[in-house]
C-alpha cells in the first residue's frame, strides 16, 4: 500500500516542483481559498492560538492575521515542494543571511555548533544556504515519515545541500559519535514545538502563556560545550527571505540553566509580535497549558 500511494502521489509532487515560482504561488492562492473558505483547515486551532497570544487585539485584527497566516502556511508548503528541484542559484537569489560571518567565525574556531530555528517564515532554506556557505558537516534532527518511499526522497531532497538527517531518537547518539571522532559539525534543531508532556522539565511563559519548553538543544550544548546560535528567519516578500544570526552563547557551560533557552524564546517572541502572520499557528503550541502541576507519570 505504501508503494501504491507513493507512485500515485510522487509524480504530482515532482511535476509541481519543476514549475516556476509564479505558477506555484498562483496554485498556492487556489489551495488557500479551498483550505480556508471551504474546508476550514485548522481554522479553530489558529484562532485559539492567536487569541491566547494577542488578547489585546480586536477580533478584526486577529481575523486579518489569521487569513494571512493560513496563506503563508500554504506558501511555505508549496515552497518546500519546490525544494525537490531547487538549485543553488535559486537558494542564493531567494535567501540572504545578514551576518553569515558569525557562523564562519565559529567554524574557524574548530568547534561544532548547535543551531536553533523556529517555525517562522521559511525555516528550511536558510539552513541549506548556510551549509552551502561554510565548510562544515551538517546534521538535522527530524521526525521519521511512516511511508518509507517518501522518507527516502525527502531525505535526499533535504540532504542535497549538505545536511544529514537523523531521526530525533538517534540524534544524541550521532552527536556523541561525531564528538568522539573529533568531527566538527553544525547540528540543527527546530525548538518551538510542544514537548511530550511526561518529559517536560522546564516551563515558562511563551507569548503570555505558561507552557513546557524544549530544552534539548541547551542540554546538548552544555554536555559537549558547543556554541549556540539562533537563526532568525523573516519574509522579505513572497518567495524571498532573510536570515539574521544570533549567537546566544559561545560558552554554554558558564551560563545558568535555561538561560540559553530563555534567550531564544525572547528573540522568537519579539519576532512573532513584529510579524505574527509568518508564524506557524496551525500547530497546537499551547496544548499542555495548565498541566504544569499535574501528575504526568
Amino acid at each position: 500500500m505504501q508503494f501504491i500511494i507513493f507512485i500515485l502521489v510522487y509524480p504530482i509532487i515532482w511535476f509541481l516542483s519543476i514549475l516556476p515560482f509564479s505558477v506555484l504561488h498562483f496554485l498556492s492562492d487556489i489551495i488557500y481559498y479551498i483550505l480556508y473558505y471551504i474546508i476550514g483547515y485548522r481554522k479553530k486551532v489558529v484562532r485559539y492560538n492567536l487569541k491566547l497570544s494577542f488578547p489585546e487585539k480586536s477580533n478584526q485584527e486577529l481575523l486579518k492575521i489569521e487569513k494571512k497566516a493560513i496563506r503563508h502556511f500554504v506558501d511555505t508548503f508549496v515552497e518546500m515542494i519546490k525544494t525537490f528541484n531547487l538549485s543553488e542559484k535559486d537558494i542564493l537569489e531567494r535567501i540572504s543571511i545578514e551576518n553569515i560571518e558569525e557562523i564562519e567565525r565559529l567554524v574557524r574556531n574548530k568547534k561544532s555548533i548547535i543551531i536553533i530555528s523556529s517555525h517562522h517564515a521559511n525555516w528550511e532554506w536558510p539552513v541549506h544556504l548556510m551549509l552551502h556557505s561554510v565548510d562544515c558537516e551538517g546534521f538535522g534532527s527530524y521526525a521519521k515519515i511512516q511511508n518509507k518511499y517518501f522518507e527516502k526522497i525527502i531525505k535526499q531532497s533535504r540532504s542535497k545541500f549538505g545536511a544529514n538527517l537523523v531521526v530525533g531518537s538517534k540524534f544524541i547518539r550521532q552527536i556523541q559519535t561525531n564528538d568522539d571522532q573529533n568531527l566538527q559539525a553544525i547540528y540543527g534543531f527546530i525548538s518551538d514545538q510542544s514537548p511530550i508532556l511526561k518529559r517536560a522539565r522546564y516551563w515558562n511563559d511563551f507569548l503570555g502563556n505558561r507552557v513546557p519548553i524544549i530544552i534539548g538543544p541547551e542540554l546538548m550544548a552544555k554536555r559537549f560545550d558547543y556554541p549556540v546560535v539562533y537563526i532568525q528567519n523573516d519574509r522579505v516578500k513572497r518567495g524571498y527571505y532573510k536570515t539574521k544570526i544570533h549567537v546566544l552563547t559561545e560558552n554554554p557551560t558558564e551560563l545558568p540553566d535555561y538561560q540559553i533557552t530563555d534567550k531564544f524564546i525572547s528573540i522568537l517572541e519579539s519576532q512573532i509580535k513584529e510579524n505574527p502572520e509568518y508564524y506557524f499557528w496551525t500547530h497546537k503550541r499551547f496544548k499542555h497549558m495548565g498541566n504544569e502541576n499535574k501528575n504526568t507519570k
